[in-house]
């Protein structure tokens, strides 16, 4: 996969893009990621990227010809088909799901906004629009991001338990159950015994039956879309019976 930033602000990725996991996709050619300055597609002299907004009003929009020039030059040496995204607060609610759509994807471009946004002209090159989330950021650098490191763990190969990324929390529909490793014992507090019993079917049960009950208890509207089997049924009627409540 290739995935090429657009940003005024290149120096924001230098940290996240060059460690963990990512560093490792990129270092074994599973995924390139170039960062690219926008301002180099701004005309004149002092490479302006942004001006005041018609009709008045506060703050500074970006302008349309430097993003538009970026882009176009960008699906002219990338791989096709590409998905262009650009960050913006009204923009879908990013999700596993959608990961998983653009991880499938051979070339994304991420255009980072700044300021009061973007002008409205760019979204004619735009395929997707993306938020992380109901809130204000100063810029799409940190959703792009968010929204990098997300797809980049669902390439295959990436991971070394790939399995790991299906059973993951959102991806099944449910948040995940709790997780212990070693010590086994600490400040009083023990691993449960179904654990360390070695029966494969019943620590299955348990996983599952535990991330039924986080979910319930911490994300319930999640259940309403979850695709449930019978024995999960079985296991929430279980827990609502240990909780004392439905």
């Amino acid at each position: 996969m290739r995935i090429d930033v657009l940003t005024i602000l290149p120096g924001i990725f230098a940290g996240p893009l060059d460690e963990g996991m990512i560093r490792k996709a990129r270092e074994r050619g599973l995924v390139e990621i170039n960062v690219v300055n926008l301002r180099d597609f701004a005309p004149g002299k002092h490479r302006v990227t942004d001006d005041y907004p018609f009709g008045g009003g506060p703050g500074m929009v970006m302008k349309v010809e430097p993003i538009v020039a970026a882009v176009e030059h960008l699906l002219s040496v990338g791989p096709q088909p590409a998905r262009v995204i650009l960050l913006d607060p009204a923009g879908e609610v990013f999700t596993q799901d959608k990961a998983w759509e653009l991880a499938r994807e051979q070339h994304l471009i991420f255009v980072c906004g700044r300021y009061e946004g973007v002008d409205e002209r760019v979204r004619r090159v735009v395929t997707d629009e993306i938020s992380i989330g109901d809130y204000v950021l100063t810029g799409g650098e940190l959703p792009a991001l968010v929204v990098i490191d997300a797809v980049v763990r669902l390439i295959p190969g990436v991971l070394n338990q790939e399995e790991a990324a299906r059973q993951d929390s959102f991806t099944t529909g449910l948040l995940e159950g709790p997780r212990y490793t070693r010590p086994r014992e600490f400040r009083g507090e023990t691993v449960p015994e179904i654990l360390l019993s070695g029966h494969h079917a019943a620590i299955a049960r348990w996983r599952r039956k535990e991330a039924l009950r986080r979910t319930w208890q911490r994300r319930p509207e999640l259940l309403q879309a979850a695709v449930l089997s019978p024995e999960d049924r079985r296991l929430l009627e279980e827990i609502w019976a240990e909780e004392g409540a439905r």
